[in-house]
């Protein structure tokens, strides 16, 4: 199952409608239906306000996730492995290289260099 079938599935089990948990989740309800659809992939942070608003941990969203995936990436078993604050480490880490930078971000860390 991807990730958005297992958003809705969620939602659905919580008997949430798709404008009801995008309110709830801060997310426009085009948005939301397109991550259901599998047409886009939110990133860390969106999931983790979509698991926020279903009242459920990102770790369980995964482990519910993984349990229905034939096979789990190393990487995915590894991230399970981390301490609460290592994933919030990973999840700012990533946030950041995922966020693109502004002009005036990648000049002043050339001036750094």
């Amino acid at each position: 199952m991807k990730i958005g079938e297992q958003i809705k599935s969620f939602r659905l089990n919580k008997g949430y409608s798709v404008n009801r948990l995008a309110n709830e989740a801060g997310l426009s309800q085009s948005y939301l239906r397109d991550v259901e659809l599998c047409k886009k992939n939110p990133t860390v942070e969106t999931l983790s306000y979509i698991c926020d608003a279903l009242e459920i941990s990102l770790a369980d969203f995964f482990n519910e996730y993984c349990r229905q995936e034939p096979s789990v990436s190393p990487l995915v078993e590894a991230i399970y492995r981390l301490t609460p604050r290592q994933r919030q480490l990973l999840e700012a880490f990533l946030h950041s290289i995922l966020t693109p930078e502004s002009p005036k971000e990648i000049h002043k860390r050339q001036d750094i260099l």
